[in-house]
């Protein structure tokens, strides 16, 4: 049975999933590229894993027994650097260095450049393939960790994600937990328009995944999912989190337009203001 989410662990979680928000505005804004719209609307399950559900240490980045993050929407980075920073894992400042030359914060997420990166992705439809190999690892290694995807719906049009997920029922991987980021919108517009994948959900049960669906905004639950997914299953668990392009920015939201442009001064600082940030604190 999952235990009720206290109320001062969302109010915490929605405090620092407001931070967050703002450090994309302000990251995207700064280097004048981007992605927004999908940082936005991940923002909060990040939050969630990072600052709740996940076990991680930023002391020891390589930690053995940590479980294992892979980024699959990897264009989405700009959310998960900035949880990473206020989880500990890098200094907050160097948020503003996204996507500038030499910098360890690529446009994409690169375990080459930043130690607590899991996996380079970006190349829509392998971070998934990376994780199912991780999480077959961990079991014939006997580790404990356990490892966490989350996909963008936009990639759930690509072959080799459901390859990937094939593999993971086949093998009956009850360590890996598969999140997709639901939030209806790709570069060109709405997903069903371009290559329709509902009804979604099935599919991730045809392909023997335990799939809950949830609000995505919502930290009861996401944490109660969560919570869900650790217990007894023989097989992986599928989170299907319906989400808001853009979610906290009026002007963004469910817009496709916001995918992968940065906003402008004007448009950052009104945003700012609408995710309660201070006055004149654009500058990340």
């Amino acid at each position: 049975m999952v235990e009720p989410v206290p109320e001062e662990l969302v109010r915490s979680l929605e405090a620092t999933a407001r931070a967050i928000r703002q450090d994309v505005i302000r990251m995207t804004f700064a280097a004048g590229s981007g992605h927004p719209g999908g940082s936005l609307s991940v923002t909060d399950v990040l939050t969630a894993l990072v600052f709740h559900t996940m076990r991680l240490d930023p002391a020891r980045v390589d930690w053995p027994e940590r479980d294992r993050l892979v980024l699959s929407k990897g264009h989405a980075a700009p959310a998960l650097y900035a949880a990473l920073a206020r989880r500990g894992f890098l200094p907050v400042e160097e948020l503003g260095t996204l996507r500038r030359l030499g910098s360890r914060l690529q446009g994409h997420v690169d375990r080459n450049k930043l130690p607590a990166i899991e996996a380079s992705t970006g190349c829509l439809g392998q971070g998934i393939g990376m994780a199912v190999g991780m999480a077959l690892e961990a079991r014939l290694s006997a580790q404990s960790h356990r490892v966490f995807a989350i996909l963008g719906d936009g990639e759930c049009q690509a072959g080799p994600t459901w390859e990937a997920l094939m593999a993971g029922g086949h093998y009956r991987l009850s360590n890996l937990v598969a999140i997709l980021d639901r939030n209806g919108y790709e570069t060109d517009g709405s997903t069903e328009a371009i290559m329709g994948i509902e009804p979604i959900a099935d599919k991730f049960r045809a392909f023997r995944y335990r799939t809950i669906e949830i609000d995505g905004h919502d930290f009861r639950q996401i944490l109660e999912a969560l919570s869900t997914a650790a217990t007894g299953y023989d097989g992986p668990t599928a989170i299907v989190a319906r989400t808001v392009k853009g979610k906290g920015v009026s002007f963004m939201e469910g817009k496709h337009t916001w995918h992968g442009k940065a906003p402008s001064k004007e448009e950052a600082e009104r945003a700012l203001a609408e995710l309660g940030a201070a006055p004149g604190s654009l500058v990340p």
